[in-house]
C-alpha cells in the first residue's frame, strides 16, 4: 500500500471515510477484493504470493491497511510479509495489540499499520515503535510519519477535504477520481527519501502510472451513522485501465456481507 486518505467525524453522514491506494509491481499475483473462505468473515483483496493483503474490513467493523516505510530495508530473508498484519488485525476479534506490534515488528520491514474499528483508529510506526490515535478531521499516511507533508499527501488531504464539504451525499467515483490524480509535483517539491530522484519523482503522485510498478487499485470505504459498510475496489492495469470493480455492502453488526455488482 502506498497512500491513504481518512476523514473522521468530518462528513455528517459518514463517520469515516478511508481513500487508499495500492502501489506494486504489476507483475505480482493479486485476488480481487472478496470474502475469505471459510470463515466469510474478512473482506479485501489477496496477495496470492504471500498470501496477506493491504487493506480490508471484516464482518465487526474492524479495519486495517498497511504501508512500507522508506526507510533502509533489513535482509529480506528472515523477514515476514507486512500483508499477513492486515490478516492478524482482522482475524483476532479484538483490536490487534500495540504491545504485540511493538513487540514483533523487527520481524517485518518499515511499516505503518492503520487499524482499529469505526472512529477509533489507531497508527502503529514500526521506527518510532509508537502507537498513535487519530484525531477527528483529516489524514494522510503514506511511506513516512503519520500526516507528513509530502506533496501527494498535502494534496490529496486537501481535496478530500474539499470533496467533503461540498457533498452531503458523498459520491464513490468522485472519491476514485481523486486517488486517481497523477499530477507531479516540482523537483524542488519533492521529500528526500534516499531512494534517488528519479525514484522520487517515480514515486510522487497520488495515482502512480508505470507499466512496471505502479497503483494497482482504489479501495473506499465508507461507514454512515448507522453502522452501513460501504467498500469499493476498482483495479488497474500498468497502463492506467481499469480491469473491474466490486462493490459491496453491509451493516453492522450481524448481516452478511453480498456484493452489490460486479463489473468485468
Amino acid at each position: 500500500m502506498c497512500i491513504l486518505f481518512v476523514a473522521l467525524n468530518a462528513h455528517p453522514h459518514y463517520p469515516l471515510i478511508i481513500c487508499a491506494n495500492r502501489d506494486e509491481f504489476h507483475h505480482r499475483p493479486t485476488a480481487p477484493a472478496h470474502i475469505w473462505p471459510p470463515e466469510q468473515n474478512i473482506l479485501a483483496g489477496k496477495d496470492l504470493q504471500a498470501g496477506g493483503t493491504w487493506f480490508g474490513v471484516n464482518k465487526q467493523g474492524q479495519v486495517a491497511g498497511v504501508t512500507n516505510l522508506r526507510m533502509p530495508q533489513k535482509h529480506p530473508e528472515a523477514m515476514r510479509s507486512r500483508g499477513e498484519l492486515i490478516t492478524k488485525a482482522l482475524s483476532s476479534g479484538s483490536l490487534i495489540c500495540p504491545n504485540w506490534l511493538a513487540e514483533h515488528c523487527d520481524d517485518y520491514q518499515p511499516f505503518n499499520l492503520v487499524f482499529g474499528q469505526g472512529t477509533d483508529l489507531y497508527c502503529f510506526n514500526s521506527i518510532k515503535r509508537e502507537t498513535v490515535k487519530l484525531a477527528d478531521g483529516f489524514h494522510a499516511i503514506s511511506n513516512g510519519a503519520l500526516d507528513d507533508i509530502w506533496p501527494k499527501m498535502a494534496k490529496g488531504q486537501q481535496a478530500l477535504e474539499t470533496l467533503i464539504k461540498q457533498a452531503s451525499q458523498l459520491d464513490v467515483q468522485a472519491l476514485i477520481q481523486l486517488m486517481q490524480d497523477d499530477s507531479l509535483p516540482l523537483d524542488s517539491e519533492l521529500p528526500n527519501t534516499g531512494i534517488g530522484l528519479e525514484w522520487e519523482r517515480r514515486l510522487a503522485a497520488i495515482y502512480i502510472r508505470h507499466p512496471d510498478y505502479g497503483t494497482r487499485s482504489t479501495s473506499i470505504l465508507l461507514e454512515d451513522t448507522l453502522g452501513a459498510i460501504h467498500f469499493t475496489e476498482v483495479r488497474f492495469d500498468g497502463k492506467g485501465r481499469r480491469l473491474g470493480q466490486q462493490d459491496f455492502h453491509f451493516t453492522l453488526p450481524t448481516a452478511s456481507v453480498a456484493p452489490k455488482r460486479s463489473q468485468p
